[in-house]
């Protein structure tokens, strides 16, 4: 498994400088994503002599296409095609997606070794699997890996370094859910628009998941003053990870810098998965930090189930969102049958707002700071 220290540690721990004389120039076609924190050039110096570490840059081909799964984005944010023999500079990192690509990091690497481009950040490893409504990733060659200052680069470089302890600051926000699709970051964008429409200063982030732009992006777009993400703390995906909450606390500290009236976090995937999002709700001090918690289902099920797996880590939903509240009879559902208040982030955003709006609130009368005057 991938722990925690092995991200932390630098590419001078495990790889000598790599003579000049072994290195060439390549010309990138299509920089992902994934790598926007290195601000990578379009002509980049590689070297041939790959290693298989999670969050190395890593050059490839592309082989073949994919007719329901071609799209890149770039590190602009902007999505393009993937044309087969397009040069991609992409990033080493492990996915298990339900509904998408099961892929990890080959145990070795290779010039010429063919591995599959695994979501639409730019991750690169071996396909595993898919959903069935997915064609075969698409299938690259390896080319080499980057190379700066004589060392491989690595999304880590320069990283938000994990914190074992952190008193938070500002009241958190937390969207969680059953699954990735299950509405989440609809939720979260629609409570960071009417909060910073009420005048709160949000900032926002996305702690788990698999490398993107695009939710953060989103934030912004819905009036966010910063955000953040996992891929900010060089990881390429949250999988396998010791524990999450060292990670969540390094990113709610950079946060708080910018002094903002609440934090919005988007929590990827579902509670239960292979993302390690459970491990967040079992950290006491992070939990404290909470205001509210907005849990996203599909289906009554769901909306129970949530329920009773958070009940047994002591803690409690706020507010139900999601498709379960799509009609007014699974919102009355929820209330009448589950004991927790409902709102659809879609057709009720504004409702769902007034709800957080309350939890802050009682958080910051709980901690003895004066409520915020929206």
């Amino acid at each position: 498994m991938i722990q925690l220290q092995e991200q932390n540690r630098t590419v001078a721990d495990i790889a000598a400088l790599i003579p000049d004389d072994e290195l060439r120039l390549v010309r990138v076609d299509k920089v992902a994503s994934a790598t926007v924190n290195l601000g990578l050039s379009h002509d980049v110096e590689i070297t041939r002599n790959c290693e298989a570490r999670t969050g190395n840059v890593v050059i490839v081909r592309t082989i073949t296409d994919n007719a329901t799964y071609n799209t890149l984005e770039l590190v602009t944010g902007r999505m393009a095609k993937i044309n087969p023999g397009d040069i991609i500079a992409g990033v080493l990192g492990y996915r298990r997606a339900l509904k998408g690509f099961i892929g990890d990091v080959p145990k070795t690497i290779a010039a010429g070794d063919r591995l599959h481009i695994l979501n639409l950040g730019g991750l690169v490893g071996s396909c595993l699997g898919h959903h069935h409504s997915l064609n075969g990733a698409i299938e690259v060659e390896v080319i080499g890996m980057p190379v700066r200052n004589g060392k491989i680069l690595n999304i880590g470089e320069a990283a938000i370094q994990p914190l074992d302890s952190l008193t938070v600051a500002s009241p958190i926000i937390m969207v969680a859910g059953t699954c990735m699709n299950s509405g989440k970051t609809y939720a979260a964008t629609e409570i960071i628009k009417h909060l910073a429409r009420a005048g709160y200063r949000v900032a926002a982030a996305k702690l788990s998941g698999v490398a993107c732009l695009r939710d953060t992006l989103n934030m912004q777009d819905h009036g966010a003053v910063k955000t953040l993400s996992f891929l900010d703390c060089g990881l390429p995906s949250t999988v396998n990870i010791a524990d999450l909450a060292p990670i969540a606390k390094g990113v709610i500290y950079e946060l708080c810098k910018v002094e903002p009236d609440c934090i919005v976090i988007e929590m990827g995937d579902g509670i239960l998965g292979g993302y390690r999002v459970d491990t967040i709700f079992s950290d006491a001090e992070l939990m404290e930090g909470v205001a509210a918690l907005v849990f996203c289902a599909g289906d009554f099920v769901g909306a129970w189930g949530g329920r009773e797996l958070l009940a047994r880590r002591g803690v409690q939903i706020d507010v139900v969102s999601g498709a379960v509240t799509d009609s007014q009879m699974g919102a009355d559902y929820v209330k009448s049958e589950l004991g927790l208040e409902a709102a659809n982030a879609v057709h009720k955003g504004e409702k769902l707002a007034e709800i957080i709006q309350d939890r802050i609130k009682d958080w910051q009368s709980k901690k003895g700071k004066s409520a915020y005057a929206a």
